[in-house]
């Protein structure tokens, strides 16, 4: 069941890539059903919370009409940034997934997660379908450097 959810939030991580965003999906799924979808436009929007685990979340509470989503699970391609967990805490949800590890160690998932902030705590299972997930990532960023250092050199 984890890899079916993951599936769709790798398939939005693409969507996120295809419009030149860092490839970050996220699904929010209550009852075995996805009940909010998201990816990443930061620079599209220009948000610094347009966070694919912050637009499925906000899609999620507005189908449920409700800030709190107690029964459901969020499956994302990226380990949650401190932000995004907030808000996974906030809207009260249960389980959080995710696929790739967060590389450059900024990542508070572990701590925050289990902080009892809001009277309430999410478990966390990490590495699900983590190949796919970091693949679509480093092939962003391998694509984005090259593109940068062909701005840069000289035409011949």
């Amino acid at each position: 069941m984890e890899e079916k959810f993951m599936r769709e939030a790798l398939r939005l991580a693409k969507k996120a890539k295809a419009a030149g965003e860092v490839p970050i999906g996220a699904v929010v799924v209550s009852e075995g059903k996805v009940i909010g979808r998201g990816y990443n436009l930061r620079t599209k929007l220009q948000m610094a919370t347009a966070h694919a685990e912050m637009r499925a979340i906000d899609r999620a509470c507005k189908k449920c009409g409700s800030w709190r989503l107690p029964d459901a699970e969020i499956y994302v391609t990226l380990e949650p940034c401190p932000m995004c967990m907030g808000a996974i805490l906030n809207a009260r949800i249960e389980r959080v997934y995710f696929g790739a590890y967060e590389q450059k160690g900024r990542s508070l998932t572990a701590e925050l997660a289990s902080a009892n902030l809001l009277n309430h705590t999410v478990e966390v299972v990490g590495g699900v379908m983590e190949k796919e997930c970091s693949e679509v990532l480093t092939s962003f960023f391998t694509e984005m450097r090259e593109r940068e250092k062909n701005k840069k050199s000289p035409a011949e």
